[in-house]
């Protein structure tokens, strides 16, 4: 058995997924249909492919910062897993049509972010409807978007994650949380999140940025092992959010 098919069952076996529902998705992995949509709304139709897309921010951060992250994080999951994947990186907008079409987004960058009333609530249902947002802080976005993330679900707590959450174990094993890839403030690497019905719909991740650590080596002139490291702890997010 491959890799992932063990990483999905392990995953299956977390969230309370057995018997013929579990054997029914590694079926239709196997056979390149793809993963589940998780019921995305309002239109509940996004390809088989996974897509990824770039989330472009207000409020004036650098939302477009590390050109060559996406792709080079995509091609990684490319040779590591047999997910269907669509290996363009996409940019989007909260309020853009297409958003739904997204099963996963990525935002990154440094100093402010903010959402309107209105993209508030169009975020909050595409994480309702079984999106996922993914948040790295690349330095000086902490301040600014736990603000946001307490507002986006203001009946939720914004809760740090356990290390012995499936997100740290569930392709690659990080038995102490997240990796530290850049030193910022000399604090530890922490994730944060908030959950609804027991699912992680939006991660934070901080004082670790392995947004900089996917870039082109020449561009922070990271060992490889940190490199990679980066790049494994993409895939668990990735890998979980699409199984949940």
């Amino acid at each position: 058995m491959s890799k992932i098919a063990v990483c999905i069952i392990a995953i299956l076996l977390v969230i309370g997924m057995t018997g013929s529902s579990a054997q029914d998705l590694l079926q239709q992995l196997r056979q390149g249909r793809g993963l589940p949509n998780n019921n995305l709304s309002p239109d509940n139709a996004h390809p088989s492919t996974v897509k990824v897309a770039r989330l472009h921010y207000g409020g004036g951060g650098d939302w477009y910062w590390g050109a060559s992250a996406i792709p080079n994080f995509l091609q990684f999951v490319k040779e590591n897993t047999d997910f269907p994947l669509d290996t363009l990186e996409h940019q989007v907008t909260v309020m853009d049509a297409d958003l739904f079409q997204y099963p996963f987004l990525f935002a990154t960058g440094h100093g402010q972010i903010s959402f309107s009333v209105e993209e508030k609530e169009r975020l909050r249902k595409y994480l309702l409807g079984g999106g996922f947002l993914f948040v790295n802080d690349s330095y000086g976005m902490d301040a600014a978007f736990r603000k946001e993330m307490a507002s986006l679900f203001p009946e939720r707590e914004v809760v740090e994650v356990p290390f012995d959450h499936p997100i740290y174990h569930c392709f690659y094993d990080f038995p102490n949380g997240p990796p530290k890839i850049h030193e910022h403030d000399k604090k530890p690497p922490r994730g944060y999140a908030i959950i609804i019905n027991g699912r992680v719909v939006l991660y934070f991740l901080v004082e670790s940025d392995i947004g900089d650590g996917w870039e082109d080596p020449q561009v922070h002139n990271d060992p490889p092992e940190k490199r990679l490291e980066a790049l494994r702890m993409g895939l668990n997010i990735l890998t979980y959010a699409l199984l949940n």
